[in-house]
């Protein structure tokens, strides 16, 4: 094959997880050798698995994959599995190969000089030993990134890289990947980020389960599929509306008898053939039903109050000393750079009584944690959503949750099996559920359709409770309002 040729080929794919989940069917598209592509569809499509068929860690039902040889592949997860938080650095990088790599040190050296995780000099010998869940959700990504680069592969496969980045991490990201000469197949979340370094976008249209290829930039390629979905919308009307002047007319000549019966059955015949050319406009346009997050009845005027919290300066824990008091119906972002400690300091909050942190007596704590933790990965969604029922009332669940896109075809489903952005989803439907009286968000918009993003903006914006907020996305905050923010790092 030359260079133009494709890197990797999708001919005529199908998969399946089982027969209530299909993903592709027949699928087609190419991956040429230097591109870089967006990945797109809804949550719960099937980008991960794509991803995962490349890879070889799936296999197709029917249809091939071919590559060309010896291309190398290398993927950065999304997450890192609650099994690997307890290895060293060290021996998470000797996992990225299956051969064992002698002086593997200076390799991971190089790698976290690229994904800008270098320790200090005082760190430098202790590093490789720590501990992977000792760091921030940050921390995390960047780690992810690095484990599929120090591979160096042909083909980088990208699952949310941006996910609890700072911006100096997602700034670093877009520089390195603007610059990256190989090829490149990334999920993402984040428009800006795509749209400065991608070349096209393979879309995974679930009503079909085909996948679409686009060329050009992120931005024109969303105008591109939004202008498609306008003309078959504007499309259905049209016919729909002469399949219905059609039906009053029949209704009158079949009243008239004789010919005017058969004239009636011609054009019965027509509105069934109108009817066949209806186009089925793609699922993967739908945006969540704007939501709201009741508060609790009786919540104190003084919901939070902070006297002091912990800090990680030069990676050594810092108490600093503060005077901070959430009110009922006050927002607060808290701010500062990856592994400053803003994940801990959401996580002491939640607990309730640790040092310095003081909850009012009876306020009921609504968390949206950016790992998913606390949800229980062994129930399904169905009994997820009805223990957060203040009343078992079925059929007021199924109605929550199919606003938030979760329908019968997922309520058997184990929260554990689902995509990373259905999570976010059930996490979501919960605190509607729950009415909490404060409302602690770490990282919500990770994972999420860019579609969902400004509903959820508008349900936090108009809260009513307390609201303590982590984000990193300032299109999202924006859209919310902030009454206070607390920056962790600056100095004290």
């Amino acid at each position: 094959m030359s260079r133009q040729d494709g890197l990797i080929v999708f001919s005529d794919v199908s998969f399946e997880h089982d027969s209530t989940r299909p993903i592709l069917r027949e699928a087609n598209f190419v991956v040429r050798r230097g591109s870089k592509l967006t990945l797109m569809g809804q949550n719960g499509a099937g980008k991960s698995t794509i991803l995962s068929l490349i890879t070889g860690s799936l296999k197709v039902d029917a249809g091939n994959i071919n590559m060309q040889p010896r291309t190398t592949i290398a993927i950065s997860r999304q997450i890192i599995p609650r099994a690997e938080l307890e290895l060293t650095v060290r021996t998470f990088f000797e996992q990225s190969f299956t051969e064992k790599v002698y002086d593997i040190d200076p390799k991971i050296d190089e790698v976290l000089e690229i994904v800008n995780l270098t320790p200090t000099e005082k760190m430098r010998e202790t590093f490789k030993d720590r501990i992977i869940g000792s760091f921030s959700g940050g921390q995390q990504a960047r780690l992810l990134l690095a484990s599929a680069l120090i591979q160096n592969p042909d083909v980088l496969l990208l699952d949310e890289p941006t996910n609890n980045l700072d911006v100096a991490g997602i700034e670093h990201l877009t520089l390195f990947l603007k610059e990256y000469k190989k090829t490149v197949l990334v999920i993402s979340h984040d428009a800006e980020f795509l749209n400065s370094f991608t070349d096209g976008v393979l879309y995974l249209n679930t009503q079909n389960r085909q996948v679409e290829q686009y060329n050009g930039n992120y931005h024109a390629v969303l105008k591109d599929i939004a202008a498609r979905v306008d003309k078959e919308q504007r499309q259905n009307a049209q016919l729909a509306k002469q399949i219905q002047a059609d039906k009053d007319k029949i209704n009158y000549f079949a009243n008239k008898g004789g010919k005017m019966r058969l004239v009636a059955k011609r054009m019965r015949d027509e509105i069934e053939e109108a009817e066949d050319n209806k186009v089925d406009v793609r699922k993967e346009d739908r945006t969540i039903r704007p939501f709201t997050i009741e508060t609790q009845p009786d919540v104190p005027v003084d919901v939070v109050t902070l006297t002091s919290y912990k800090v990680i300066r030069n990676h050594q824990p810092k108490e600093v000393e503060c005077n901070l008091i959430i009110k009922r119906g006050s927002h607060l972002q808290i701010i500062g750079p990856n592994g400053i400690g803003k994940t801990t300091l959401l996580e002491s909050l939640a607990s309730g009584h640790a040092k310095g942190e003081h909850v009012a007596p009876g306020v009921k704590i609504g968390y949206y944690r950016q790992d998913f933790s606390n949800l229980d990965f062994e129930k399904t969604v169905f009994e997820t959503l009805m223990d957060s029922m203040q009343k078992k009332v079925e059929e007021e669940m199924r109605s929550i949750a199919s606003g938030f896109l979760l329908g019968s075809d997922v309520m058997k489903t184990r929260v554990g099996n689902l995509s990373e952005g259905q999570k976010g989803l059930v996490a979501f439907a919960k605190l509607t559920m729950e009415r909490p009286g404060l409302l602690i968000l770490d990282e919500p918009t990770n994972h999420i359709n860019f579609r969902h993003i400004p509903v959820i903006a508008e349900a936090l914006h108009e809260f009513k409770g307390a609201m303590i907020l982590v984000s990193h996305v300032p299109d999202f905050v924006e859209q919310i309002r902030v009454d206070e923010t607390l920056d962790l790092g600056k100095t004290r």
